[in-house]
Formats: structure tokens, sequence, C-alpha cells
């Protein structure tokens, strides 16, 4: 955006020094910099690299249509430009990088069939697939709250950075939706049935922990990303090994948590076994079987969730382990517009978000109740309106 304004303002200063022609401009850039502050994403050349910053502080960032149909073309666009070698995204404020999609709009459109319930979740994706595809270095900087669709928006890309104030989760099954943005591949894809316990229990990590359960690449100080960025955008001509070398550089620095033991390892060998199982029923059973306090734990978190969620996760994942990224975001496409015509997604969110009650009153209330015949009807072709990725 800079550059654009210089042009404008030569012909008015004619007779300024360089130096205070300079000034007038820095100053003028420094007006339309604050004057864009305002603005839901910010969306900035800086040295190398092309720097996407949420700007919705006070809804932790949460991701919306408007915010999605300016990240995706400037994305495309600095991925062509041969000046552009990085892309870096990161939230406003030390509470959020994005706490996930704006559920409130989505689930307002889907009660009274707006488009918005297919556009959003259709152009979501569409971003998703494009991050995962960038040719050049996408580095999210995942400092405070990453859920939902901001996971979305960082764990496809090649580097994602947390800090201590980092915390993960796919809460989806809490809502009656399903871990989207991609769910389907990236959590099928972590070591054992860590994925599958992350996407059935909503279970939160935090800090260190989410590097160490591979879905971050890099763990620093929060106090320290500030400076990440700056030496991000003032690299060279980088080449992806250059940023991957800046990036260890940093992460082999801190030695916050380095000696505290991941807070699930105690409970690995529990988990991968308990949550191989092919089918919800079976989970449960083992789970009721072992007995054990985390056993246990999980049993009380499973059952406060949505049944048809439940098992239209467990499918998801299971099918998304040996699928691509395209063929899961196709596949996620159709559950979320099967979640548009349900019930469970309107009464997660009431008991949730709206009154927040946390007693949702789900249809089917049991696991028995959600029939393979139904399950098939969600993963069935949409036809022409399949989500068509670009």
């Amino acid at each position: 955006m800079g550059p654009l304004v210089v042009p404008a303002l030569r012909p008015r200063l004619p007779r300024l020094k360089p130096f205070h022609r300079l000034q007038v401009i820095l100053q003028h850039l420094k007006m339309s910099t604050s004057a864009d502050s305002s603005a839901e994403v910010l969306l900035e050349k800086r040295g190398c690299a092309g720097v996407i910053t949420l700007n919705r502080p006070k809804a932790l960032n949460a991701l919306n249509i408007s915010m999605i149909r300016q990240i995706f073309p400037q994305l495309k666009s600095w991925e062509q430009d041969p000046e552009t070698f990085l892309i870096v995204i990161k939230g406003t404020g030390d509470k959020a990088f994005c706490a996930g999609g704006d559920i409130r709009a989505i689930t307002d459109a889907g009660r009274v069939g707006d488009r918005l319930a297919q556009d959003f979740f259709r152009e979501e994706y569409i971003l998703n697939n494009a991050i995962g595809t960038c040719r050049k270095p996408y580095v999210a900087l995942i400092d405070g709250i990453t859920m939902g669709g901001g996971v979305g928006l960082s764990v496809h890309g090649h580097f994602r950075v947390a800090t201590e104030r980092t915390v993960f989760a796919m809460p989806e099954t809490a809502i009656g939706l399903f871990p989207d943005v991609g769910g389907g591949y990236f959590l099928p894809r972590l070591s054992g049935k860590i994925g599958y316990f992350l996407a059935l229990t909503g279970f939160r990590l935090r800090g260190r922990d989410i590097q160490r359960a591979g879905i971050a690449t890099h763990f620093i100080e929060a106090e320290k990303v500030a400076a990440l960025e700056k030496d991000l955008t003032e690299l060279k001509s980088p080449s992806k090994e250059n940023v991957a070398d800046l990036l260890d550089s940093y992460h082999m620095k801190c030695k916050l948590d380095q000696d505290k033991e991941f807070i699930l390892s105690e409970h690995l060998d529990k988990i991968n076994s308990l949550f191989s199982a092919s089918s919800m029923e079976e989970i449960i059973q083992n789970l009721k079987r072992d007995g054990s306090p985390f056993a246990l734990k999980q049993l009380e978190v499973i059952a406060k969730m949505s049944p048809t969620s439940l098992k239209m996760s467990l499918r998801q994942l299971r099918e998304g382990a040996s699928l691509d990224l395209q063929q899961v975001l196709t596949m996620e496409y159709r559950l979320s517009q099967a979640c548009m015509r349900g019930h469970d997604f309107y009464e997660g969110v009431r008991a949730v978000l709206v009154d927040k009650d946390q007693s949702a009153k789900w249809k089917p209330a049991t696991l028995e109740e959600v029939t393979d015949e139904f399950l098939d009807s969600c993963f069935k072709s949409l036809g022409s309106s399949e989500l068509k990725l670009q």
C-alpha cells in the first residue's frame, strides 16, 4: 500500500528538500496506517514478506467472510510476486491468534437459509487449501488462542510458531459440528491416536505441548515474537531453508518449559489403545472397561458432546487418514452442509455461545440412534454444489 501514496504526493511537494519531503511522506503513511487500524484484517508488504494481521482483538480475531475475501486474493498475489519471499500471518492483541470462525453469523444465516451458510464454509476451505498449497514459505505466529478456523489458517502452512500463551483446541463436537478446516487431514496424521483424542474430546493443549504434539513446528517466548517477525521480514531473498534456519535458531534458544513433561505423555499408551476402535460405541466400551481416572474423565467429557458430531468426526478422521488435503476439504464441505441442514449445530451454538447454559438437547440423544444410513447421507456427494477447489 505504501508505494502507492508516494507518487500522489510528489506533485504537491516540488520545493521541499528530500529529507523534508521524506518526513511529510512518512507522516502521511503513518496517518493512513492508523486510519486502517480499524480494518478487520491488515495486509502489508514489509521487507521481503507479505504480512497478514487478523485485526478483531475484541472478537479474539474470529474469522468472518469479509476477512477471508481479503486474505485469499492477497495470498495468491503474493505467491506470484517475485519480490515477496515469504508470508507471515499473526493476530492483533495478546489474547488470540484466531479463536475460530464467526459461528454466530453462520448460525443466523443457516436458520433462515441464507447463502452465507454455504459461502462461508466454501470460501474458508478454498483459503485453507491455498495455504496448504502455497509455494512461498508460510509462517503462522500462533501466539494466543488458536482454535477451529484459526487452526485452518495456520496448520496447513509450512511453519507454525507457538508461545507460552498459545491454547490449541478443536472444540467442534461440543457445538454439534466436526473438526473441519482440514482437521480430517492433519489430525489423523499426528502421532498415534492423539488426533482422534483431540477431535472427539476437544482437549486443550497449551504452550510447548502444542509443538510436542506435532501441531506447532516451533516454540518461542511470547516476548520474542516481535523480534522474530522483524528478523523474518529483514531476511534477504530467503529460501524456505533460510526461513527454517531462523525459526530453528529462535526455537533452540528458548528454554521455557523445556523440562516440563508433555501433559499427555503418561496417557499416550491409553490414548493409542482406547481411541483406536473403529466405532464410537467401541471407544466408549474401551473407556468404561479401562476404568482409570483418565478414562472416566474422557467418558464424562464425551457424554456432553453431540452424538451425531462424535460419529461424524470419527468417520471423518478415519477416512481422511488416506485422503489428500483437497479430498478432505471436499468431504468436509459435504459434512458442513449436513450440519447446516440438521439440528445439533444450532442447538450447540445456543447452549455454548448464546445462552451459555452448557446443557444442549441433542437430537438424536444417543450414539445408538445415529444410524450408518444417516451418516452415509452426510458424506454423500453434493453433485453440482460440490466444493470446487481452485
